[in-house]
């Protein structure tokens, strides 16, 4: 089963041999777990229908990997504020 997902950046190595695609999904890390294996087990699938609609002679294997970069935009966001308010404390 897949959650809400939201593409975040696509890497396509120069022989088109593959495409790290990575992903943001709302919810728990069982949801991100869940997503990530649906998104996995659906890889084929979308493969073959990339395939079909970009005419591709090649089609990239796909491999899929959750982003957590806004996560670790959101905890140095975090942090900042914190120190902010103990300096406002100080």
């Amino acid at each position: 089963r897949v959650g809400f997902v939201t593409i975040t950046e696509v890497k396509v190595t120069s022989d088109l041999g593959s495409a790290r695609i990575y992903f943001t999904v709302m919810g728990e890390e069982q949801v991100r777990r869940q997503t990530s294996q649906g998104l996995t087990s659906a890889g084929p699938y979308l493969r073959r229908e990339l395939g079909k609609r970009l005419r591709l002679r090649h089609v990239p294997e796909l491999v899929f990997e959750f982003d957590t970069a806004l996560e670790y935009g959101n905890r140095i966001a975090s942090l900042l504020q914190e120190i902010k308010q103990k300096e406002e404390h100080d």
